[in-house]
């Protein structure tokens, strides 16, 4: 039987908008469209690079609470305010996605409020990081 678990934390946009910040179906995880705002003093850094890491944080807190981390994420989609920005949150997220290697798009829309520099939706599959994994270059260097 399919088991769906909907993870919300409390942020008001959540209620708002009537949506969860993550839902599982068995081992899939999708996780909401996630801001950098720091759960405990609800502000969101100036600091991009912080902003970029406190989004992370966020994301592998939702993921710890099905039992999951950053190392199962599969698939990623990286929203940036501004496209001189870019570099910045490539920088942040490659430091701490580093060997997870899931696919990744980048985007440059407006975000919901000016102070959102940077925002991270993911999915996962609980496991994925203790799979048996090969890795092909296909490049044709």
């Amino acid at each position: 039987m399919t088991k769906i678990v909907k993870v919300k934390t409390g942020n008001k946009f959540e209620e708002h908008g009537s949506y969860s910040r993550l839902v599982a179906v068995n081992d899939l995880i999708f996780v909401s469209n996630t801001a950098g705002r720091d759960p405990k003093t609800r502000q969101i850094p100036a600091d991009l690079t912080e902003q970029t890491r406190q989004v992370l944080r966020n994301i592998e807190a939702a993921l710890a609470s099905v039992e999951a981390s950053l190392a199962d994420v599969v698939a990623a989609r990286v929203f940036v305010q501004r496209p001189e920005d870019v570099d910045t949150v490539m920088t942040a997220y490659g430091e701490r996605m580093r060997g997870i290697d899931p696919t990744l798009t980048m985007t440059c829309p407006p975000l919901g409020s000016a102070e959102y520099r940077v925002e991270i939706e993911v999915t996962a599959w609980r496991g994925a990081s203790s799979a048996d994994i090969t890795r092909l270059d296909i490049s044709l260097a």
